[in-house]
């Protein structure tokens, strides 16, 4: 009995030993302050070995469960549709222009670029990058992108089996189908299917569509400088189709270079061949899709920046189809919008006769201000023949057009002082620069009553007898030294920043110079609208958009949320801003051009020879509308003179957008033939 008891009394000592020995010493005994916070070498490799083992598990599984579908199944994709703001039908893209072609009616010279530029291993590799799978890793741990550089195997199963989301999941899934697929396909089967399905833009995919696409050629035809172009395209063509921008015809000669000398570099090409490609392959001007004609062509285009910019899909993604794309704009304005610009350039313009009216663009955008949504566009005669979107377009100075945006930053900010231990008066729109130089403030007097002013008003200020407008004033007519010097004394950058939080690019803002505040910047179109739109709205800004929804095969994409609007100006600022281009309106318009739509604000420049640009911006509660007109030739950056357009009676340069926007508004907004509507405007 002794024994048994005995017995019984050692077990809990073994299993508590036992116990001891199976506990995990952390934070660790033994050691004080933070050292017992430092694990062990032991528990370190302890952990290693168990993520290593969780991560080997997890390949394993998903390896054992992904499948390789039918190649020929995955590859048909549905066309992407895109849909009025009322739900209708807008325009299809696709199904997808590609023509696949055999391995052997690719020549060797393209299948050598491509191998250079984006694989130079992948007659070796396994299907999949180690140095790449290592850098998605890394990007993963930082919270970027789940991406690495991808094998030519890699890309393949991309384009052909999973959908573009950079996730952990799909990278895995990518990963395991590459190496399946490099077990069961042949490099040379991997390499013909890759070519066949690659994106190269211009809504082409594969090396045949893509020849015909930049080349109008087919691919077998193609000679080893046009193969390096269409390689260097593979790497984003957003970014490197030459004919888009000039910093993209930088970029796809760098690349291009890049990719004729690493042939050389893997011995696919002898430098004496490569001394023979030296001059750019220079690829045909970009066409549209029939289906994207007419102003359809520029919609799309918006649609799908704007779609780019919120979630990331790029063309190229929305190309491959399945998408379905709600937007904000509304059939019967973007008729209207057409209808109005016809009109007035019939009207206005012979091409035939007059060297003057050729080559004159026009482009005009519409924002709801309530809450910015993109109501029309016009982007310019036909998408099919003129690809540059005239209405989200830079490159335009804005000129007078950006005059409420200084006179809205002095009734913001004040003026400095100058060094002056007197403090310089409120501003208001009312103020004015006397004799001195110096602005001051007083109660404006009537054309009558000026001319019949001699004396002095309270202070001893002349301000009429200097030929000074009031800032109200200034807003129309030529004003820009008035506001040149208003913009210098507010201080520049100020203007800027005000400018840029009503809605205005800072990418589109001209350097800080003296002429910065006549309106040297170059914002678009859609920008304009929609900055004013601010001034409607009593200085509460919401930026534009153009979509509602994406939908890709049922599933709804999120960060395509109404974005939220934001006050940026004091509500008093926005109504005296307002009131000022109203209360110019009369002296600025021709008798009857817009009453019928109410106290309208304008301004219009002089007959200046050096005229390259006319706005016409204005708004009503309801709609937001800029129009803007300039001379350009095809292919050229520079713009020419706008003077003369029209014949050589028209001495103001701003008589067709105005025609443009008071036909528009009139034929577009409910009740536009009552007086008491109160837009206001604001014109160059």
């Amino acid at each position: 009995m002794r024994r048994m008891g005995r017995n019984v009394g050692a077990a809990p000592r073994r299993l508590s030993g036992v116990g001891r020995r199976l506990r995990v010493d952390y934070p660790r005994r033994g050691r004080r302050g933070l050292a017992r916070l430092v694990p062990s070498w032991r528990q370190l490799l302890g952990l290693l070995l168990l993520c290593c083992g969780t991560v080997a598990a997890l390949v394993a599984y998903v390896y054992s469960t992904v499948r390789i579908e039918d190649v020929n199944a995955s590859a048909r994709a549905e066309a992407t549709v895109y849909y009025w703001a009322d739900g209708t039908q807008m325009a299809v893209v696709g199904a997808v222009n590609r023509q696949a072609v055999p391995l052997s009616d690719i020549p060797p010279s393209l299948q050598n670029a491509v191998i250079a530029a984006e694989n130079a291993d992948f007659y070796s590799d396994p299907g999949f990058s180690v140095a790449g799978v290592g850098r998605a890793v890394v990007n993963m741990a930082r919270g970027g992108q789940i991406q690495g550089g991808s094998t030519i195997t890699q890309q393949y199963v991309k384009n052909t089996y999973l959908t573009p989301e950079q996730t952990v999941d799909r990278k895995l899934r990518e990963l395991c189908l590459s190496v399946k697929l490099s077990r069961s396909l042949s490099k040379a089967e991997i390499l013909q299917g890759y070519l066949n399905t690659s994106w190269f833009g211009r809504n082409a995919y594969g090396v045949q569509a893509a020849a015909r696409a930049y080349y109008g050629m087919d691919a077998k035809d193609l000679d080893p400088g046009r193969a390096a172009l269409l390689a260097a395209l593979l790497k984003g063509a957003q970014d490197y189709d030459p004919s888009l921008s000039e910093a993209n015809h930088r970029r796809a000669q760098a690349r291009w270079r890049y990719v004729l000398d690493r042939q050389v570099e893997l011995g696919h090409m002898s430098r004496q061949e490569r001394a023979e490609y030296t001059e750019f392959p220079e690829p045909r001007r970009q066409s549209v899709p029939t289906g994207l004609s007419g102003q359809t062509g520029y919609l799309v285009d918006v649609a799908n920046k704007y779609i780019a910019q919120r979630t990331g899909l790029t063309a190229e993604d929305l190309g491959r189809g399945g998408y379905r794309i709600r937007t904000t704009f509304d059939r019967d304005s973007v008729e209207r919008l057409r209808q109005s610009v016809d009109s007035a350039t019939a009207r206005t313009l012979d091409p035939e006769r007059r060297s003057t009216d050729r080559d004159v663009q026009v482009g005009a955008a519409s924002v709801r201000p309530g809450d910015g949504a993109v109501l029309a566009l016009y982007g310019g005669p036909d998408a099919t023949r003129h690809f540059t979107n005239n209405a989200d377009t830079a490159g335009v100075p804005v000129g007078a057009a950006f005059k409420p945006f200084v006179l809205a930053a002095a009734l913001q900010h004040g003026v400095r002082s100058a060094g002056s231990a007197v403090p310089p008066p409120p501003v208001s729109a009312d103020s004015f620069y006397d004799a001195t130089g110096a602005l001051v403030s007083g109660t404006p007097l009537s054309p009558q009553e000026r001319a019949g002013t001699g004396g002095p008003l309270p202070g001893g200020v002349l301000p009429f007898a200097t030929g000074l407008p009031t800032l109200r004033e200034a807003l129309v007519g030529d004003g820009d030294g008035v506001y040149s010097r208003l913009g210098e004394d507010v201080g520049l950058a100020k203007v800027r920043d005000l400018a840029v939080s009503t809605g205005l690019l800072p990418q589109s803002m001209a350097p800080l110079e003296r002429r910065f505040s006549a309106g040297t910047s170059t914002p678009s179109a859609v920008r304009m609208a929609d900055a004013y739109a601010t001034f409607a709205q009593d200085g509460r800004r919401t930026d534009p958009y153009s979509v509602t929804s994406v939908t890709y095969r049922g599933t709804r994409l999120e960060g395509l949320e109404r974005p939220p609007g934001r006050q940026v100006l004091d509500t008093e600022v926005a109504r005296e801003v307002s009131r000022a281009m109203r209360d110019v309106a009369v002296d600025a318009l021709e008798p009857g051009t817009l009453r019928a739509l109410g106290p309208v604000a304008a301004g219009r420049t002089g007959a200046d020879e050096r005229l390259r640009a006319a706005w016409f911006v204005g708004y009503t509660e309801e709609v937001s509308t800029a129009v803007t007109v300039f001379r350009t030739r095809p292919g050229e950056a520079a713009l020419l003179p706008l003077s003369g357009a029209g014949g050589p009676g028209v001495e103001r340069g701003d008589f067709l957008p105005l025609r443009v926007w008071s036909s528009y508004m009139a034929a577009t907004l409910p009740g536009a033939d009552d007086a008491g509507d109160g837009a206001s405007a604001a014109a160059r």
